[in-house]
This record gives structure tokens, sequence and C-alpha cells, in this order.
């Protein structure tokens, strides 16, 4: 179960066109990704939108996904505000073939630690489908201690803890995965998001990175990641700071979705204004600087 849940995972958009989901420009990112050498793809995360579509839209997503991603490993996101929603969309992830289910702890009224475990809890109870633990506190605002990751890690479907990006400086990097590796046994994989920090993760101990960038851009993503799993760790630091400027627009533009969807567009490979609404696209100003940081990287190529 848990070589499922290590190396590359991509998130790719889901590109919508006048509201409905464009099902050819979601089939050619996932074409594109497999094309590149992930291992594995994670659809309907937060780069694909999943808390802005209806259960049906968020069904017919999952099969798009897995009917295109071939022999690569799908794993779907069903998170949503009421546990019930959660079982309909497990149900809709396993009638679509997915490996894996992205669990993030949904909610308008603030949850305890103890509402989260009990969400976990059912979930791993009606589905024998591998669980990704979704830590995200920039979208959910929840926020997991070590302890409630231990808890969970207890329970017998979770598979992988998604944490948030690692610090910067390597050894705090180091300390940080030590600690919450402590705590959880070790199939349980841990997997790094945050891409800016994604090769200081790896580097530190965590055996997967569940990435934006690959989801748009796979190349540069793979490269740091069999880098950093090779034990070429200085390789893989200097092919992540190779990519500064595009970190630094993700910062600038209040995350990396605008600016994923941005890149998406130009390259092709999503109609404009792809996002689902209310969520506004960057202006052409913000468009052409982004433009130029990919040109610039390369990362047309």
């Amino acid at each position: 179960m848990a070589n499922i849940f290590t190396g590359l995972s991509a998130f790719p958009l889901t590109p919508l066109t006048d509201d409905v989901v464009d099902e050819q420009s979601f089939v050619g990112l996932v074409e594109s990704v497999v094309a590149a050498g992930v291992d594995s793809i994670t659809a309907l995360g937060s780069t694909g939108s999943y808390a802005y579509l209806t259960a049906d839209e968020r069904a017919r997503v999952a099969r798009l996904a897995v009917d295109h991603a071939g022999e690569v490993p799908v794993i779907v996101g069903v998170g949503a505000l009421r546990t019930s929603q959660v079982l309909a969309n497990v149900d809709s992830a396993q009638e679509a073939g997915a490996a894996g289910v992205l669990l993030a702890p949904v909610t308008y009224q603030p949850l305890t630690h103890d509402d989260v475990f009990e969400l976990f809890r059912t979930v791993s109870e009606y589905t024998d489908l591998p669980i990704v633990v979704y830590d995200n506190p920039g979208t959910t605002h929840f926020h997991f201690s070590n302890e409630l990751y231990a808890r969970l890690a207890e329970l017998p479907g979770v598979a992988s803890i998604k944490i948030p990006g690692v610090p910067g400086d390597a050894e705090a990097a180091r300390r940080h995965v030590a600690a919450i590796r402590a705590v959880v046994p070790e199939h349980v994989t841990i997997g790094v998001s945050g891409d800016a920090s994604a090769a200081n993760g790896l580097n530190a101990g965590c055996q997967a990175w569940y990435s934006v960038i690959a989801g748009t851009l796979p190349s540069p993503a793979v490269e740091i990641t069999r880098a950093a799993r090779q034990g070429r760790a200085s390789d893989a630091v200097a092919a992540s700071d190779r990519l500064a400027p595009l970190w630094d627009l993700f910062v600038e533009f209040g995350g990396s979705l605008r600016v994923m969807a941005a890149i998406a567009e130009e390259r092709g490979l999503a109609p404009r204004g792809c996002l689902p609404l209310p969520i506004q696209p960057l202006d052409d100003d913000q468009r052409a600087r982004i433009s130029v940081v990919v040109d610039a990287l390369g990362l047309d190529d």
C-alpha cells in the first residue's frame, strides 16, 4: 500500500468553461503528467477546486482521471462539509477505480480534534481504500497537531499524511519531519506539500511530494523528486532554487492556484478564465509577469 504514496503526486487543475467542467482540458492535463513520469495523480485536490464542484461533477472528474491515467495510480479528493457527503464522494471514487482517497477536514464551523478524528474513523471503517490525511490549513483553517497525526495514523485505512511546507533551513526541516515520524508508524508515509519547500522536505525524510506545479509543469517537479530520492540532495535543492522566481510569484499572488491557472491558460492547456467563480483570474499585467518568468526558466520547453 505504501508504494502508491511515495514519489511525486501531481495535482492537476480542474478547468471550467462557462461554469462547466472542461473535460477535454482536464484529460489533456492528466495525459501530460502521465507522459512526464509522475508516480501518481491526485485529482480533486485544492488545485483541482474540489470544494467548488457538485457531487456529480466530482464523480465525473474522478472517472476521467482514472480512465486516462493508464497504469499511474489515481488518488481522489473526497472532502466535503458533511460526513454523509464525504462518504458519497468515497463511493464515487471507488466506483471510478481510484487507488486511494485524499481527505481534508472541510468546515464552516470550527472543528475540534475530536471532530476530525471521528470523520477519519468513520471513513476508515466505511471503505477499504487507503486514505491520505490532507493537512492544508491555508484552505481549511484547521491545524493538525502531531498528537492528532498519531491518533489518525493508528486507523487501519490511513496510508499517508500530507503535511504543509517544512522549514527552509535543512536541519530544522529534518527535526520537523523526524518529530512527525516519531509518532507515525513506518507504514504511513509522510508527504510534503508547499512546492517551494518540497526539496527540503524530501531531503529531510518525506517519502512523497504532493505537488501543485507537477499538475501543469511536471518536468521540473520530476527532476527535483528524482534527485532527492536518489540521494542527490544538493541537486534537488539546486533544481528547486532555480524555480525561486516562480515560488516568489506564488507568494505575491496569494497562493499557487491563480498562478498555475494562468500558466495553463497561456500554454493552451486550459481555457481562459478556467477557475470557478467567484475566484477571479489574474489580470493582464500579472499574467505577463508570469509569462516572463516561465520563459526565463525555460518551463515551456
